[in-house]
């Protein structure tokens, strides 16, 4: 007999893909688990190729499971998203632009964006997620998200990387520190003071960057906490727990008790940029990177 491949082969080979568990997987999918069995086995005949290592102890991916799992998800994706711009095209929308973002790019880049979107494509709806940059480029190549705003200095192949805002850095102190924006003359003043950072897992290009502005400075400065949350540094400045460094944008929003000193004369600078799939065929796309390239 002869076996045509449907997408339900797919639904089940993700779901032991994700659980590495059969009866798991089975449960999830509400059918039986030599039903499941059976489902996978008919879907390696059909492929030609073994997708699981099965053992009573565990269950794994093969190199082949791996590189199907990657692509179905990126199909299921796609599939949902489809079908999700039809029913808002059906609504009378143009569709759905989903849009990714750091912290910082809702001070100004973001709002802009969607301002600039309903005046010009009342019919386009948005969507917004804030996420780290890894995590937004990884949403992009699994067309999770359409576009993304990221502080990276390379991205994969398949993505499109332009800049869109550059941001000075500040120093965020709390409101009774001695120095000021009069008194401050360089980060050399800070050199004993402990620092509160972005994880460098959020953001290696921002990590690097604010390490540099203190070794310019003739020093490494001693991190004794960090976060992935704006609100969460301020939070330990303002109880003097040590001092951050910051784009500068990111400090408008927040009502603390810290004060923020513009470093207007160093090098470095907090370039925030736009990412989105060269491939991405949703059609509103092209509207929101003409908006913001066009600035």
């Amino acid at each position: 007999m002869s076996y045509q491949l449907e997408l339900r082969h797919f639904k089940y080979f993700m779901a032991v893909a994700e659980e590495l568990h059969y009866r798991k997987a089975a449960e999830k999918l509400f059918i039986s688990q030599p039903g499941l069995s059976r489902q996978i086995k008919q879907m390696e005949e059909i492929l030609e190729a073994q997708l699981f290592i099965r053992s009573k102890k565990k269950v794994s991916l093969t190199a082949a499971g791996h590189y199907l799992k990657d692509e179905v998800q990126f199909i299921l994706n796609h599939l949902e998203l489809t079908k999700k711009q039809l029913q808002l095209i059906n609504q009378g929308s143009s569709g759905e632009l989903r849009i990714g973002f750091l912290g910082s790019a809702m001070q100004q880049v973001v709002p802009r964006l969607l301002v600039q979107l309903r005046d010009a494509f009342p019919s386009i709806k948005t969507s917004l997620e804030e996420l780290s940059n890894h995590a937004q480029v990884n949403a992009i190549l699994r067309d999770k998200l359409d576009l993304g705003f990221v502080r990276l200095a390379r991205v994969p192949k398949e993505l499109e990387i332009k800049p869109v805002f550059e941001d000075t850095f500040s120093v965020v102190i709390p409101n009774d520190h001695v120095l000021s924006q009069k008194t401050f003359k360089s980060m050399e003043q800070l050199k004993e003071e402990q620092f509160i950072l972005f994880s460098q897992d959020y953001s290696p290009l921002y990590f690097d960057k604010v390490m540099s502005i203190c070794e310019d400075a003739g020093f490494t400065p001693k991190v004794s906490h960090k976060s992935v949350h704006a609100q969460t540094i301020f939070t330990l400045v303002e109880n003097k727990l040590g001092v951050a460094i910051i784009p500068t944008s990111l400090q408008y929003g927040f009502d603390m008790k810290v004060k923020f000193i513009e470093l207007k004369k160093i090098k470095q600078r907090a370039i925030l940029s736009l990412v989105w799939k060269r491939d991405n065929r949703n059609p509103v796309l092209k509207h929101g990177v003409n908006l913001l390239l066009k600035g």
